[in-house]
């Protein structure tokens, strides 16, 4: 069998395209999410912490002669993102949580 061929064949089975669907709605779905984090439960959190932006909290290891920042370490960013994946993972574990619940409830039936 040509590589060729071989090659057709995988790429058309219905897991290769369930996976491709699957990793485009997880991008689509990841901008949703990191959205909702940056945009409304960040700004929130700040508020309730006296006005911080965590976005701009960094530690500044290095600065030129006009005080610019050369070098940084962004924690803010950081805590965004810890943010970002705690709220995804939780969501895709009510996802499958409630996949399995709806598997398990039709085959009891």
């Amino acid at each position: 069998m040509s590589m060729m061929k071989e090659f057709k064949e995988f790429a058309v089975k219905g897991n290769v395209v369930d996976l491709a669907v699957g990793v485009i709605i997880g991008a689509a779905f990841g901008k949703i999410v990191s959205s909702l984090v940056e945009d409304v439960i960040m700004p929130l959190v700040g508020i309730l912490l006296g006005g911080a932006d965590f976005r701009s909290l960094q530690l500044v290891l290095k600065t030129d002669a006009d005080g610019k920042v050369l070098s940084a370490i962004r924690y803010g960013v950081f805590i965004n993102h810890v943010l970002d994946f705690l709220i995804v993972a939780f969501t895709i574990f009510l996802v499958i949580k409630g996949f399995n619940k709806l598997r398990n409830s039709k085959k009891e039936e």
